[in-house]
């Protein structure tokens, strides 16, 4: 089982994942645990302060380091007590390393982790400098705070957990399972509003529909993501595939515009 925590003044935000979906089932079927921790509740004065003004001038609350601390050492606590010898704390923070498909199978292999979610201007330096471990981002953009990238590397590893998905071959087909955009998806009817589905995927010819699959998956990183194709060397078959595809669009963008003039 895969032991997940969370340091957030909104625990109630996570329950998109307990009670919806994927992860609701995978929680229920002992996939994983969560327990969400609220610095509020380790702090003794009336008002339940988690954050003050920046030293140094300008907008904006940081989060205090000491309520923090306190949820963290409780985390692990629990963690610790549930066998994790040590999980790392991870901060949800556009400072962060990319967070991708391979970060997400990384942890899903872990037994567990504590993830740190900020709000406001930030976290205390001093605190990520003692108790961090790394620090994940979830893209170059702002987010109001660190709860909808936390529940999505939530929900990108364990989806990865074995029997979180009916068809236990979805996850390894999944668009950047293999560094590759997804390929084309049909399904009923045949025809709609024009336009039919591709032969090749009602031919019944599995060998056929895999490599027409692998042609529109590398087409479609090499047109909308051609960094995921850069400094990769692609098999000979692959990039066999690759041209062959590029001819196709090429034809077919000519037929089109010849019937647009």
């Amino acid at each position: 089982m895969l032991r997940l925590d969370v340091v957030t003044i909104f625990p109630e935000m996570f329950e998109a994942l307990t009670r919806h979906g994927i992860t609701r089932r995978a929680l229920e079927e002992g996939g994983f645990d969560l327990r969400a921790w609220n610095p509020r509740d380790f702090v003794t004065d009336p008002h339940r302060t988690v954050d003050d003004r920046p030293y140094g001038g300008g907008p904006g609350m940081v989060m205090l380091p000491g309520p923090l601390e306190s949820c963290i050492d409780a985390a692990v606590a629990r963690q610790r007590a549930a066998g994790v010898e040590r999980p790392p704390v991870i901060l949800l923070s556009p400072q962060g390393e990319r967070f991708t498909d391979a970060v997400a199978r990384q942890l899903a292999q872990s037994p567990g982790f504590v993830l740190l979610a900020g709000r406001y201007e930030g976290v205390d330096e001093r605190l990520i400098e003692r108790r961090v471990d790394r620090e994940l981002s979830i893209g170059d953009y702002v987010t109001s705070g660190g709860e909808l990238p936390a529940m999505v590397v939530m929900d990108a590893v364990v989806r990865l957990l074995p029997g979180s998905l009916n068809d236990a071959g979805s996850a390894s087909q999944d668009s950047f399972s293999e560094g590759l955009l997804d390929w084309p998806h049909y399904t009923r009817p045949e025809e709609w509003e024009g336009r039919r589905v591709p032969e090749v995927l009602l031919s019944g010819n599995h060998a056929a529909i895999a490599r027409w699959r692998r042609k529109q998956a590398l087409l479609r990183t090499w047109s909308r993501r051609p960094d995921l194709l850069a400094g990769r060397e692609l098999s000979r078959e692959d990039a066999a595939l690759l041209e062959e595809a590029r001819r196709e669009q090429l034809s077919r963008q000519e037929q089109e515009q010849q019937q647009q003039q």
